[in-house]
């Protein structure tokens, strides 16, 4: 019997250690986002366990575990038509209200969704419940992308299947086929998916051949630049569920196609350092000490390596490709982009890449709405229904929601 109680008592112990993370008081329902939390470590450690032991790459096996109970048929309802379909060879979900079209015009959104480009799908429910909600909401046909993620490919294939799969939707006959407005479309994401959007959005317009220009981007706690991990955001929410610093760099370089062994230098800058003159004018473009509001960058100081690890750019190039970081796109090619939307998060890493972004779209002459959620955390929009509800969730999707309604 005392073997027993000491036993459950040791269990007891060691599962509140699990899920115990200190959080900030002023993050959203802190007990919850704990428990949350602590069962996406155990997934990670679960798929890390295999990618160990052979069975598997610990991204397919996390990817799998995630989405094997997760992963939904296109169901339609009374009130939307939901079908799944190819665009280009890439796969895609549509999501078509059934109300108040009749002869008018339909608005229109494409959507990219997260995953730091190695998890998720347009399948989830989560992602489909998000994506119901703003066509019911938006009363717009929404064209969710279903790109092929990491391990099974690298950049810049996520981008090349969310632009192929964009610029075939803005065709005038595919547009004609959905009975869509030309002028009345909109290019989403979070997350990963925020960086595609934004990559797409800055790829669309330079692109002549491209005749229908997108009206909107909204980008939702978007990751942007890959140069600098010590931005204040990075630097007060390293350890801040649902995604640590350190996570997000091995979603970088899984991304880039980079070694894992780059990881701890990249975590000090040394790839960006001030002897790599590739790099210098690069840094210039997110110089944050410029670019982040007081209350953003407190006491903050930048990390800058005078002399750092060159090894990592020559066999990861793609870490200077603006492809991979929008945030570093010259102001000439910002100035042709639309009317913008980005929110970001207080407790996440992120925050400075939207922050950074927005300014640096306004100081183009871009028309710029900037939502910052005090409470929030990365992935909370995702987080707005039973069993996972978030009060915060709720609060970003609906503020996104009424955004894209008085725009588009």
């Amino acid at each position: 019997m005392r073997a027993t109680s000491a036993v459950l008592t040791a269990l007891t112990a060691l599962s509140a250690y699990y899920v115990y993370s200190p959080l900030p008081s002023t993050v959203s329902e802190p007990w919850k986002l704990m428990l949350l939390d602590a069962t996406f470590r155990c997934a990670q450690d679960l798929s890390n366990l295999a990618h160990y032991f052979g069975f598997s790459h610990h991204l397919r096996v996390l990817n799998f575990v995630s989405s094997y109970f997760d992963k939904l048929d296109p169901v339609s309802s009374e009130h939307l038509k939901v079908t799944d379909t190819v665009f280009d060879g890439v796969e895609v979900r549509i999501f078509e209200p059934k109300r108040g079209f009749d002869k008018n015009l339909k608005k229109a959104i494409v959507y990219i969704h997260g995953g730091g480009w190695a998890l998720g799908s347009a399948r989830m429910r989560s992602y489909d419940s998000l994506c119901r909600k703003i066509s019911e909401d938006v009363n717009a046909v929404v064209v969710s992308i279903e790109y092929r993620l990491v391990p099974d490919v690298h950049f810049p294939e996520q981008l090349n299947d969310a632009l192929a799969a964009t610029k075939y939707f803005l065709l005038p006959e595919v547009l004609a086929e959905y009975s869509i407005d030309p002028l009345r479309i909109a290019v989403s994401g979070d997350s990963a998916g925020g960086n595609l959007a934004a990559a797409v959005c800055q790829q669309l317009a330079l692109d002549s051949s491209v005749t229908t220009k997108v009206k909107l981007q909204a980008l939702i706690y978007p990751v942007l630049q890959v140069l600098d991990f010590n931005t204040p955001s990075y630097q007060q929410n390293m350890d801040m569920p649902i995604l640590s610093r350190f996570v997000m760099i091995k979603f970088w370089l899984d991304y880039l196609n980079g070694s894992h062994s780059f990881a701890h230098s990249m975590l000090v800058n040394n790839h960006t350092s001030l002897d790599l003159s590739e790099t210098i004018s690069l840094r210039e473009l997110l110089n944050w000490n410029s670019l982040l509001p007081p209350s953003f960058k407190k006491n903050y100081k930048p990390v800058l390596q005078s002399q750092g690890t060159d090894k990592i750019i020559s066999e990861v190039p793609a870490l200077l490709d603006l492809r991979a970081s929008p945030l570093i796109a010259k102001k000439e090619s910002l100035q042709l982009l639309p009317k913008t939307y980005i929110l970001t998060c207080e407790h996440d890493v992120l925050r400075d890449d939207g922050t950074m972004y927005a300014k640096r779209l306004e100081e183009a002459g871009v028309d710029v709405t900037h939502d910052h959620y005090e409470d929030g955390f990365h992935g909370c929009m995702l987080f707005a229904t039973w069993p996972t509800y978030f009060s915060v969730g709720a609060r970003t999707r609906d503020g996104y929601v009424k955004w894209l309604n008085e725009n588009l």
